[in-house]
């Protein structure tokens, strides 16, 4: 289990300073496709967490998130603390899924050795990852004031091109899989990067299973951050 926080914040000002505009270059990148609108107030720091070390590198997905900022000051505090115990009930409830705080969000990564399994070239939601997104699904149902980022990966077996796809029919297996379970649609964003974005070796058998995931970022959505700000007389 892994929980991690940023605590100091000049490291995180710097880090995304530094992230901004690398993923800059990754809306370039794009397509010029975007989908979705803005998702909560985060900055760069989360999508460079859940699409790997490679951003900017390549991928034909579309990005989906509009690139904010994190909310500071007295707001920044209360919407912290409230991610802080949705994060801690998620490593609670799925004791192999890594979770990490990253700014105002949280990023919850799923491969084949923490809970949502893809063999290769498939996608289905096979009976134990069903078990791990029934438990995220129950977390998140209790924090409905959050916006979820779905995007898929692939390993480098096949081609780019198919990767693409398989890429997208994963993360879209994921999303509809937790819509299924009562969550609103309008929470969810979906994206894919297909192999492009491998956070592991892919020569081996180990790294392209990890690489074959799933990551999902939470974020604060208006409402969260306008009562936020609300409390804290913003």
């Amino acid at each position: 289990m892994i929980l991690k926080k940023y605590k100091s914040y000049m490291t995180i000002t710097l880090s995304l300073m530094l992230i901004l505009f690398t993923n800059c270059k990754a809306i370039d990148n794009a397509n010029n496709k975007q989908k979705g609108a803005v998702i909560g107030a985060t900055g760069g720091a989360i999508i460079g967490a859940i699409i790997g070390n490679n951003v900017g590198k390549g991928g034909n997905g579309e990005l989906g998130a509009v690139i904010g900022g994190v909310v500071g000051g007295t707001a920044g505090v209360l919407i912290g603390k409230k991610m802080d115990e949705q994060a801690q009930e998620i490593e609670n409830e799925i004791p192999g899924a890594v979770v990490e705080r990253v700014d105002d969000g949280i990023v919850v990564t799923f491969d084949e050795t923490n809970g949502v399994y893809f063999a290769t070239d498939k996608y289905n939601i096979n009976q134990q990852s069903q078990t791990t997104l029934n438990k995220l699904a129950g977390v998140l149902s209790e924090y409905p004031d959050t916006n979820i980022l779905v995007v898929g990966h692939t390993d480098s077996v096949g081609s780019e091109d198919y990767n693409m796809t398989l890429s997208k029919n994963r993360a879209y297996a994921v999303t509809n899989y937790l819509q299924g379970k009562g969550l609103s649609s309008g929470r969810f964003t979906t994206n894919w990067f297909g192999e492009s974005q491998p956070m592991h070796d892919n020569s081996t058998a180990e790294g392209r299973s990890k690489n074959r995931r799933v990551n999902i970022a939470i974020l604060p959505n208006e409402d969260m951050i306008e009562d936020a700000r609300a409390q804290a007389g913003n």
